[in-house]
């Protein structure tokens, strides 16, 4: 998995690659946690390549919305789902959580 990140006036952009499994959620959630310490809540993530997610990636959304939510702080939103992972939110009840858009052009106009 690869993770590129894109820092803009009101949010950050974090872009997956590969799959997003047990081994390498914890990268995942360390780049969450850079911009989270830095106090930056406001976050998107691109999913358009990746691959797979397992429960850990799931985990790893979950926790980072409820951290980006405490307080009204910000919030996390996701940006160019494949079907398949989509459904894998769907399955699990997480699509409530998340807001979802068509490209990240659109999410970063969203903050």
């Amino acid at each position: 998995m690869e993770i590129t990140t894109s820092s803009y006036k009101h949010c950050d952009l974090l872009k997956l690659t590969g799959r997003v499994d047990s081994a390498t959620a914890p990268q995942f959630e360390q780049a969450v946690k850079a911009f989270t310490d830095q106090s930056r809540f406001r976050l998107i993530i691109n999913m358009k390549e990746v691959d797979f997610m397992s429960s850990a990636g799931l985990r790893v959304l979950v926790n980072a919305q409820k951290t980006c939510k405490r307080y009204n702080r910000g919030e996390v939103v996701l940006s160019e789902v494949p079907h398949t992972i989509k459904s894998a939110l769907e399955l699990s009840g997480f699509t409530p959580l998340f807001k979802f858009f068509d490209d990240s052009l659109t999410a970063v106009g969203n903050f």
